[in-house]
């Protein structure tokens, strides 16, 4: 017999279900290392189709509970998971125990912010649940406040799409959203960096941007930008982290000669990596980045059958890559919350 919803899980529609799109950067500018041990920076936030699928039911148990297969850490380790604790700790969330559950599609610890996606979902998600949030201006205010307390990339996945972050990423601007397609080949690698390490490593390498460069290359983008353009010049697409993560992760280059040689227009590292990214702009571009990605696993089968189990390392190449996967830029509307039977039409 199927146990009956609580009615005010039920007026709320659950099971709710939503996706939470990993996010690219468009340029990565680095200040200073501050206080609280972030550092300010500069950089466009882009939301893309890779995503991982996100829901919230009614749970079991007298609990709130988690359950993210894909992932074995414990929930105090799960962002998502801290996410919804801290909602009930501040009261904004009084209902019966909830289940959350997260299917993985983006890479963990991977550049992607696949974490902060998965608690910017969960608070879109609770947010048909809290009272705070009924009132829509008061409502994004508060998630997107609860949201900085919990990460840096957080809030800008809360309502993913395309913005100008400052700050450590927690001062967000909406920009337009891009008029023009662009597709993207994300190469994922068969390692993990943590985005602590890769900073100061960055650290030691370059002396920080100053906040009036910060402030300039702000300004900068914004113009490019304004018009909805698909991506900044070129100049405006450097990533301060790259050289940091190269050092510490080899295979790093190899995957980026990879995406140069499959057609992409730009080859970056993914925030503060591993994983590369590749950019197709223009009409074509998804459609582009997709060949690209089914020739780039063909061509790693093919690597790995001719070397065999023995094959591993920067330099084995196939070795090192982890999956390749086609994407595209998305707006804001493509995570929106829907009831689960919509999500399954």
């Amino acid at each position: 017999m199927t146990q009956a919803l609580p009615p005010q899980l039920r007026s709320a529609g659950l099971p709710l279900c939503t996706l939470a799109p990993a996010k690219i950067n468009l340029g990565l500018f680095v200040g200073e290392r501050r206080a609280d041990s972030r550092h300010n920076l500069i950089t466009v936030m882009q939301a893309i189709s890779l995503a991982d699928r996100v829901a919230l039911a009614a749970a079991a148990g007298a609990e709130d509970e988690l359950l993210c297969p894909d992932v074995g850490c414990p929930p105090d380790d799960n962002l998502a998971a801290r996410a919804l604790a801290l909602l009930r700790a501040e009261h904004a969330l009084d209902c019966p125990p909830l289940a959350l559950r997260i299917e993985k599609s983006i890479p963990v610890a991977g550049g992607l912010a696949g974490g902060s996606a998965d608690a910017g979902a969960t608070l879109r998600l609770a947010a048909t649940l809290a009272r705070p949030c009924r009132q829509r201006a008061e409502g994004d205010r508060s998630l997107l406040a609860l949201a900085a307390r919990l990460g840096a990339d957080v809030s800008a996945q809360v309502f993913p799409g395309r913005h100008l972050a400052a700050a450590a990423g927690e001062r967000l601007e909406a920009l337009p959203e891009p008029g023009e397609a662009c597709g993207v080949v994300v190469i994922a690698l068969a390692r993990e960096l943590a985005a602590s390490a890769v900073y100061a490593h960055a650290d030691r390498l370059r002396a920080p941007r100053t906040a009036a460069q910060l402030a300039q290359l702000a300004r900068e983008l914004r113009e490019a930008l304004a018009e909805g353009a698909a991506l900044p010049p070129a100049e405006l697409l450097e990533n301060d982290l790259q050289a940091a993560a190269c050092a510490l992760c080899p295979e790093i280059e190899p995957a980026l000669a990879l995406a140069r040689a499959a057609g992409a227009e730009h080859a970056l590292v993914s925030g503060s990596g591993p994983t590369v990214i590749g950019l197709f702009p223009g009409a074509g571009g998804p459609a582009a980045a997709q060949r690209a990605a089914a020739e780039l696993r063909a061509q790693l089968l093919a690597e790995r059958s001719a070397q065999g189990p023995a094959g591993t390392g920067a330099q084995a190449g196939a070795g090192a890559i982890a999956a390749v996967v086609a994407a595209a830029f998305v707006p804001a509307s493509f995570a929106r919350v829907r009831s689960a039977a919509q999500h399954a039409r």
